[in-house]
């Protein structure tokens, strides 16, 4: 979320410069890599998938639903690329550890972990059902750690591995109405920094990848959510995602920072990806914790002309149209 800093003037979330990608890997172990990537069906765990199997990398792109891989299974026909597809549920321990023992037999080891799978969903503290948090959590984060648990002990016998958790801007950022999405990764990224101090001397390498705002079927959701009567951060909140997708950037650069994480063989912790993610990173930071509570609690015209100054936003327009009822929330 770019901000108006130090007197300078706003910057939109997406007219920031974009990634260069690291051609030359600098670590024996990232050289055709084996990789596996929960929630590959769509969005991010897709174009990850595709990005690493073109560079040459053997891809296992897990999903729950294997009925929801048509897209994949198309690209892998047609390019004849190295990606296998495994049915696995993060939410399961039975099917973590059966996708594991699968996965085993047929490339032997691990190289690199990337946890992508997730879910969200959005509404007011009051108005969401604990079973929401739960489910939130659930995957996001316990879906993340049993896969980690399940192949951090070959990596570490190995010496050698990466494990790459995708989290989000909203990992250290916590706007409503995304209390249940950014709690669930709030608590990976202190998983991550835990793992990463435990594994280092093991050789084995953990990274936090953080997009912004992305166009993904999830931020299209949010941008959808469903009107509080009595929260209007809800509302106005699916009004600003509206606003930066209308100039949406492609899952695909994430895929391309996974890449490059995995070739360069970077000890870098954190990673924020996309053309706003730094941007959001640095305005919440500007702000001390009284400044950041005021600016999510204030009225809708200063709100509005809020979001409008300090990233370019204008989601003042997007109230003019019917707000829509929440879609139906979609495992990856």
């Amino acid at each position: 979320m770019p901000g108006k800093l130090n007197g300078k003037a706003p910057l939109h979330p997406l007219r920031r410069s974009s990634l260069h990608l690291t051609s030359r890997p600098t670590q024996k172990e990232t050289l055709m890599s084996n990789v596996l990537i929960t929630g590959s069906s769509a969005g991010i765990g897709l174009e990850t998938a595709i990005v690493l199997a073109r560079a040459g990398h053997t891809v296992i792109a897990t999903m729950r639903n294997l009925e929801r891989g048509v897209a994949l299974r198309a690209v892998i026909e047609r390019e004849r690329l190295p990606i296998s597809i495994v049915q696995m549920d993060v939410d399961s321990d039975d099917s973590v550890n059966a996708a594991t023992s699968v996965i085993r037999a047929q490339i032997g080891h691990l190289d690199v972990l990337v946890n992508n799978a997730g879910i969200e969903r959005t509404g007011s503290i009051e108005g969401t059902p604990l079973a929401d948090f739960k489910a939130v959590m659930e995957t996001n984060y316990f879906g993340a750690l049993r896969t980690i648990q399940a192949w951090v002990p070959d990596m570490r016998q190995r010496r050698s591995g990466c494990i790459i958790n995708i989290t989000s801007v909203a990992g250290r950022i916590a706007p409503s109405p995304l209390a249940p999405y950014s709690a669930s990764k709030f608590a990976l990224e202190a998983l991550s920094e835990v793992l990463a101090q435990e594994v280092r001397p093991f050789g084995v390498r953990v990274a936090i990848v953080q997009p912004g705002i992305i166009d993904t079927a999830m931020a299209r959701r949010i941008e959808h959510t469903a009107t509080d009567l009595v929260y209007p951060q809800v509302r106005r909140f699916g009004h600003m995602f509206e606003a930066s997708l209308d100039t949406p950037t492609s899952p695909t650069i994430v895929a391309a920072k996974i890449r490059e994480i995995i070739e360069s063989g970077t000890a870098t912790l954190r990673h924020p990806v996309g053309p706003d993610a730094e941007g959001f990173l640095a305005w919440r930071a500007s702000l001390n914790d009284q400044a950041w509570v005021e600016w999510g609690a204030l009225p809708d015209e200063a709100w509005y002309e809020r979001v409008r100054n300090d990233f370019g936003l204008d989601a003042r327009a997007k109230r003019g149209a019917a707000d829509s009822a929440s879609a139906p929330v979609v495992r990856v």
